[in-house]
């Protein structure tokens, strides 16, 4: 099979584009996501190839396009919605907790709500902390919903027609540092595993468990280590809600420490949440507390030098480890 080359932005365009072309009930709507191409890009040039019945531009009121989205799924659309950022995501919460995530549940399994939303997350870019904040953690505490975090072009592009054969909500949150990463790929576009967590370097002596934006800094920090002749296992978890903890135990079971790097804050976030389970199952295989590397407590700066300093690190996914191991 001929491959091609793809930054992560293209490969979720080349997601988007293979769901319009395959899908007749498929639709993209958002702020700007025609002839602008969205805010970060992804949707350009898809109005000139499917016109504005199949990319369609709403008002600024999250609340009221991702409701049109909620009603398109429940008469049998696949409406894909475009959030701008996750923090603007918060304005369309109402719809999300009491209407997509409830109402297979509430009607017996009658209705359906094959709903895709996407929305950028996470740091690093300098936006302060009105559009710079991980939130993802808060849609994988919610029944009903999938809640999904690619981290690799390939699952840019696959998660997205993953996503539209899911017969329910499902929410993918693509970190918006990682929009310029290239990777190749099969040319013919296919869906991923989501319901599965990945093992993206093997090791013997520490777990690390991340996702999205953090995945690259996990990596980094396990090539440090090994200069230093610790072996480290990363884990790219893919899908948040519902968690692949077998995954994590199995490695687990192998490197008996483990740390959790979040892009999230450590209280009441899906670090914590994860650490929990781990206790409650893996308590036994465990030689050292559960560690977690999340950001600080504080909303993300502005200043760069603050933010860096704010978000996780791979220097402070090196100094936790060698703590543990050393």
């Amino acid at each position: 099979m001929s491959t091609v080359t793809l930054t992560y932005r293209e490969a979720v365009r080349a997601g988007l584009r293979h769901a319009l072309a395959t899908d007749d009930r498929a639709f993209i709507m958002g702020e700007d996501v025609g002839g602008y191409g969205g805010a970060f890009a992804v949707s350009l040039g898809l109005l000139e190839e499917f016109g504005p019945e199949r990319i369609r531009n709403t008002p600024l009121s999250e609340s009221g396009f991702v409701g049109a989205g909620i009603g398109a799924a429940l008469a049998g659309m696949r409406p894909i919605v475009e959030v701008m950022t996750v923090n603007f995501s918060m304005l369309a919460l109402d719809q999300v907790v009491n209407n997509a995530a409830t109402l297979r549940y509430m009607s017996g399994g009658q209705m359906s709500v094959p709903l895709v939303v996407r929305m950028a997350t996470g740091g690093g870019r300098q936006l302060a902390a009105q559009h710079a904040h991980s939130l993802e953690g808060w849609y994988a505490h919610v029944p009903g919903i999938k809640s999904l975090s690619p981290a690799t072009v390939e699952d840019a592009r696959g998660m997205v027609l993953a996503a539209l054969e899911d017969p329910d909500p499902v929410f993918i949150f693509e970190h918006a540092t990682l929009y310029p990463l290239e990777a190749e790929l099969d040319e013919e576009p296919s869906a991923v595993d989501i319901a599965h967590a990945i093992v993206r370097r093997q090791g013997s002596d520490v777990t690390l468990v991340t996702y999205g934006g953090s995945l690259g800094k996990c990596l980094d920090a396990a090539g440090e280590l090994a200069a230093d002749g610790i072996d480290a296992e990363v884990i790219d978890l893919r899908t948040l809600r519902p968690l692949d903890l077998d995954t994590i135990l199995t490695s687990l079971a192998k490197t008996h420490r483990i740390v959790i790097v979040d892009e999230g804050w450590k209280t009441g976030g899906l670090a914590g949440e994860i650490s929990a389970q781990v206790m409650e199952r893996g308590f036994d295989l465990l030689d050292w507390p559960v560690q977690r590397v999340c950001s600080a407590e504080v909303p993300i700066p502005y200043a760069k030098h603050l933010e860096d300093a704010a978000l996780p690190s791979a220097e402070a996914v090196v100094a936790v480890v060698k703590e543990m191991v050393i």
